[in-house]
């Protein structure tokens, strides 16, 4: 009998277990900037460090088939694996989306969707004008857009009918992603306020299933559909002088049954776990208890604790960086002074928005006992660009240039993970906000007032 029990037990355990797959990812990668090749999926990441020639030949398991993408520090793609896959990728990173081809078992589907991509990129254009469009031709671009995908997959060398029925569905909700986020982007791109659109406007389809997993893994259109409605969602009964989600958020993650999606809604809300939440403790805590994903718990595990010694009194991490006008500059060179720093880079739209503000109060507070310090996170690569912003906007301040963009001591010691950040610290080097409010916000000027900074 006991024997009967334990092979009882072994079969339903065995029903409930989803078997990885072991699939084989090989190629050439040239010019890469760090010889790193990275591939990540749903609650997977993996690292491959490529040869001096940038060849490499790795064989690892996946925890499914489905939608993943790989990349480079400069470059990334989608990719498709699956049940059998033993592909081949070459390109070189300097040329990347000209040089990209893939070949070996797994090839005809990942070739399909590059030029997929490259052909949607193409039909949609200009992102800006697209959003810009008036109602009538927007949905006219839309419309034809999604027709000319489907045909494309319909005359692709595809032969996996699953892949094709499942890519079909994917190519669908395209059309329903660009309805979710017309009213927002059109309002911004054609700078009209409070744009609603018609009452003839096509809605989304609240039939789509928004808990399905399988869907997931599969489509990143669908991933976006999910993200999107879910944020929309929240941020439709959220007050208008709240500043986080998470009241509304935790129970709502909590319904959902796919666990690739809830560990996605997870992930998003983790960004609340920040040094300006009073409730950063009791998210963390929420959160450890309902993500699955350990990589992403240990991450932020780190972060957390990184969090904890950036209370307001502590003294602050330090910085020494290139100065636009010369030389470097340090935290410790501007001891006696308040310094207020805004982390930020050239490429970043909400960052940009804040200059003008920045400028008022720096104007405002000009010969005051007060420093401004913008420190940009942007690449290497685009040193001189930050340099000719700089030059050209007429920045104030003291500009610097962080020496690894995200990956600076100081950018990670503050747990920074979106821009821009605004960080106020003492006369003495010691936090007073390591989230302080932005230059848009009246609340910076009253706490300056508050601290008495003349």
């Amino acid at each position: 009998m006991k024997n009967t029990l334990y092979l009882i037990l072994a079969v339903l355990l065995a029903s409930f277990t989803t078997p990885k797959e072991t699939i084989t990812i090989s190629g050439k990668i040239a010019n890469t900037e760090d010889g790193k090749l990275r591939i990540k999926g749903e609650s997977f990441e993996k690292e491959i460090t490529l040869k001096p020639d940038g060849s490499f030949s790795e064989t690892f398991q996946i925890d499914y088939s489905g939608a993943y993408n790989f990349a480079t520090k400069n470059n990334r793609s989608s990719l498709f694996l699956a049940k059998g896959t033993k592909l081949v990728i070459n390109a070189d990173d300097k040329n990347f989306a000209a040089s990209l081809k893939y070949s070996g078992a797994g090839s005809t589907e990942n070739q399909y969707l590059f030029e997929k991509s490259t052909l949607a990129n193409k039909l949609v254009g200009n992102p800006q004008e697209f959003y810009a469009l008036d109602e009538n031709a927007f949905l006219v671009k839309v419309k034809e857009t999604k027709t000319t995908l489907v045909d494309f997959l319909n005359k692709s060398k595809i032969t996996d009918e699953n892949f094709k029925k499942n890519e079909l569905r994917s190519i669908g909700y395209f059309e329903q992603l660009q309805l979710l986020n017309y009213p927002e982007y059109h309002a911004h791109y054609a700078k009209i306020e409070g744009f609603k659109p018609s009452e003839s406007f096509p809605k989304f389809d609240n039939k789509i299933d928004l808990d399905n997993e399988a869907e997931f893994l599969f489509s990143p259109t669908y991933k976006q559909i999910i993200a999107t409605k879910f944020n929309n969602d929240l941020f439709s009964k959220l007050g208008e002088n709240e500043e986080y989600t998470y009241k509304l958020a935790l129970p709502e993650i909590k319904k959902v049954k796919s666990t690739a999606i809830k560990n996605a809604h997870i992930q998003n809300l983790a960004y609340e776990v920040g040094a300006g939440n009073p409730d950063a403790t009791m998210l963390y805590n929420e959160i450890m208890a309902l993500s699955t994903d350990v990589k992403f718990k240990e991450g932020l595990t780190t972060k957390f604790n990184k969090i904890k010694t950036l209370t307001p009194g502590n003294i602050s991490p330090k910085f020494d960086y290139e100065n636009f006008k010369g030389g470097k500059t340090s935290l410790e060179s501007l001891k006696g002074k308040y310094v207020y720093i805004d982390v930020w880079a050239t490429w970043c739209g909400p960052c940009r928005r804040e200059i003008p503000s920045l400028q008022k109060v720096e104007e405002q507070y000009h010969g005051k006992n007060i420093e401004f310090v913008s420190l940009s996170i942007d690449t290497k690569k685009d040193y001189e660009k930050w340099r000719k912003f700089v030059e050209e906007k007429k920045l104030g301040g003291i500009q610097l240039f962080a020496d690894n963009d995200w990956n600076s001591k100081f950018v990670t010691e503050y747990a920074i993970e979106g821009i821009p950040r605004f960080i106020l610290i003492d006369p003495n080097g010691k936090i007073v906000s390591a989230d302080a409010p932005r230059p848009s916000d009246p609340k910076l000027v009253a706490k300056f007032e508050e601290l008495g900074i003349k």
